[in-house]
């Protein structure tokens, strides 16, 4: 992992447990791009479609996948973590995301914006 990353995978340890985060954390790990963190979390409330896993930026859109249980799916993860990456602003129409993803993803958040101090 990045010492100072600024894009974060988070993967949900509740549902399925923490050997499950672990081996989809190995997963994906050399796959994603340079500048991602890892990050194991309680629940992300995707608990009817385990495994879910989150995709975070500052002045990104944010994402939640659920379901993730193939190679495929965390081929196609892999593959979005680069297209989170390479966008300015991490908003992605469903039908530009991985395939494998079209039916998995649980929401899509606004970005997270830092407030400007008074």
């Amino acid at each position: 992992m990045p010492n100072n990353p600024d894009h974060f995978l988070l993967i949900c340890e509740t549902c399925e447990g923490s050997d499950r985060a672990a081996s989809l954390r190995d997963a994906l790990e050399a796959k994603l791009p340079t500048g991602f963190g890892i990050r194991n979390v309680s629940c992300m409330a995707g608990c009817s479609r385990p495994a879910t896993v989150g995709f975070q930026a500052l002045d990104k859109a944010q994402y939640l996948f659920g379901d993730i249980q193939s190679d495929q799916d965390v081929d196609a993860l892999a593959e979005f973590a680069h297209q989170y990456h390479n966008s300015d602003h991490g908003w992605t129409k469903a039908t530009n995301r991985p395939p494998a993803l079209l039916e998995k993803t649980l929401s899509r958040l606004p970005p997270l914006k830092l407030e400007a101090s008074a």
